[in-house]
């Protein structure tokens, strides 16, 4: 079977493609080489930097001197996710190989991304000391001034405008576009890039089930994040393969998908983070 097993393997960058490509959360992960393993399996280590501020410069000593202190916090990742389908082992290898392929693409597009995007959209929204704002927008003008409050509060916490991404509700971004104005335009050019988001991945409370998630608190009309605020890695994302002769349980191929990550805040860039959603009910 080692030939069929490495006929799987060559699909695996290929799921990654898939990944990147349909994540709309993706250009939030953090670059791998920062982060390393934990004492447990569940735990990543993570790096961060503290540094001394200005002093006066002494003629006669010259500078004074400074300190740079990089410390390492263990975070538990709070994404753990599986699923495990089967192929009846009547399909050949290639065939089997072509429908892992197949079938796990489809699954990382229509299941992975899209829950993987709303848990992390949530999982910032709802983080204790992140600006939340709420109100009906009901206008194109509405939708401008609530991003114009967004990107003054930004500004105004040096959050760099560099590394800012806005994810919006199509619909009121589709609201700015019909206004065609400068002043339209002026406001969303102080955002690093636009991300639409369908209205199924932006709420409030996510709950991750047997069968995908549920969406049960307020819709998020956009959030702003400035991409080093957040701590987002994928700590372990693992395709596997079982063969007929291993199956315990059927005489069938097995394809598993496992997704272990992390998606937090940073407590000391909590303003990095801007939320805005509907008004709640009652």
């Amino acid at each position: 079977m080692a030939n069929a097993i490495e006929l799987f393997k060559k699909y695996v960058p290929i799921l990654d493609e898939v990944y990147k490509l349909s994540s709309l959360t993706g250009v939030l992960d953090g670059a791998p080489e920062l982060a390393r393993e934990g004492m447990q399996a569940n735990e990543l280590v993570i790096p961060i930097m503290d540094m001394s501020g200005l002093a006066n410069y002494d003629r006669n000593n010259g500078y004074a001197a400074g300190d740079v202190t990089i410390t390492h916090e263990t975070k538990v990742c709070n994404y753990d996710r599986g699923r495990m389908f089967q192929v009846d082992s009547l399909d050949d290898a290639e065939t089997a190989g072509i429908a892992f392929g197949r079938l796990a693409g489809e699954f990382i597009r229509t299941k992975v991304v899209p829950e993987l995007d709303a848990f992390r959209l949530s999982a910032y929204a709802g983080y204790t000391g992140v600006t939340v704002e709420a109100a009906s927008l009901m206008t194109g003008e509405d939708v401008v001034g609530a991003l114009r409050a967004a990107a003054n509060a930004m500004d105004d916490a040096e959050a760099p405008a560099t590394e800012r991404y806005l994810f919006i509700l199509p619909s009121l971004y589709g609201a700015i576009q019909d206004m065609d104005t400068t002043s339209s335009r002026a406001v969303l050019d102080r955002f690093a890039a636009i991300i639409q988001v369908p209205s199924g991945r932006m709420n409030t409370e996510v709950t991750l089930t047997s069968n995908g998630f549920t969406a049960d608190g307020e819709t998020i009309h956009f959030i702003a994040i400035h991409k080093p605020a957040v701590i987002q890695y994928q700590k372990h994302i693992a395709p596997k393969v079982i063969t007929p002769e291993q199956n315990q349980n059927a005489d069938a191929w097995k394809f598993g998908y496992r997704n272990v990550g992390i998606a937090e805040v940073y407590k000391s860039k909590l303003k990095g983070i801007y939320v805005h959603t509907e008004e709640p009910i009652g």
